[in-house]
């Protein structure tokens, strides 16, 4: 499923992906119609969170009784709190899902978690730029080691991608959150890549604040991770020379931020939860304005 210039471009010349290693090129059935596809033994949903619920109904035709939807997408997944045990359980976030649209259209017992570590970005309509990583890191809701999971996973291994299994994976969601909720934000209010980001003094410090105060929500809600993997993270970040951050790029090309997953959501579930978010609510802000900018940028 693709749109606009990226369609016409896979259409006309396939996909293709550029990599150290070799270029990769090939063919694929493409449409911007779901009904064309019809049910799907797997669906894997790479959109940004906020396309994915402006989108939610066009999943229906490419879902089977059984379809799982992989949610390889980056922040707070719209099924987090299914299966998820507490005082929060079956609670979605608006800031996620207005509405419980993906809720009640996709359905949470369909999802499947997904760690997205490749950094890449799309150069030109059909063509992607992969820079470092190759893993997707997997996860039942309900931390089951389940028969869908297990397969899913070793489709992509087969493709030549790391996929683990995780029973735990909403501390790999939060792993991953912590850097998307840091880097990107600051990525759009400075223009600096993310190495620059992660080794400029002040920009690192107030990188680590916000992964701080992210912990923090991520403990209320029974994830306890390590405080000493915030450097490990930044220092990480750090090696990807030149790379520009996911809501840097779509600001360079006029697209709506990915705010709401990736930030506002840290935000709100700190309110639900009683935990203060005072460095990340004072970059949200800054963003939210330039985002109603960026047309002038």
């Amino acid at each position: 499923m693709a749109r606009g210039d990226h369609l016409k471009a896979i259409r006309d010349d396939g996909l293709r992906l550029i990599k150290d290693d070799g270029d990769v090129h090939c063919r694929v059935v493409a449409t911007h119609d779901s009904s064309d596809l019809g049910a799907q033994d797997l669906v894997i949903c790479a959109l940004k969170a906020h396309q994915s619920w402006e989108n939610a109904e066009k999943f229906v035709p490419l879902l089977g009784p059984e379809t799982p939807v992989v949610t390889a997408m980056n922040g707070f997944p719209w099924w987090y709190f299914h299966r998820a045990g507490g005082p929060l359980e079956g609670r979605s976030l608006e800031a996620v899902d207005p509405g419980r649209v993906q809720w009640k259209v996709i359905t949470p017992e369909r999802a499947i978690g997904c760690i997205v570590e490749p950094a890449c970005e799309v150069i030109a309509p059909g063509v992607i730029l992969h820079r470092k990583y190759n893993r997707f890191t997997l996860g039942e809701p309900s931390g089951e080691r389940s028969e869908r999971v297990v397969s899913v996973a070793k489709v992509l291994e087969q493709a030549g991608f790391a996929a683990p299994v995780r029973t735990n994976v909403r501390d790999h969601v939060w792993l991953k959150l912590w850097g998307n909720a840091s880097f990107n934000p600051i990525s759009v209010l400075t223009l600096a890549t993310i190495d620059r980001i992660t080794t400029e003094p002040a920009l690192r410090a107030l990188c680590r604040s916000i992964m701080l105060e992210a912990r923090a929500v991520a403990e209320h809600l029974g994830v306890n991770t390590p405080a000493s993997l915030v450097e490990k993270r930044l220092d990480a970040a750090a090696a990807m020379t030149g790379h520009k951050m996911s809501m840097l790029q779509d600001l360079e090309r006029n697209r709506t931020l990915e705010v709401g997953a990736l930030v506002e959501a840290i935000q709100e579930a700190g309110r639900l939860t009683g935990v203060p978010t005072s460095n990340l609510d004072m970059v949200l802000a800054l963003v939210r304005e330039r985002d109603l900018h960026r047309t002038t940028a």
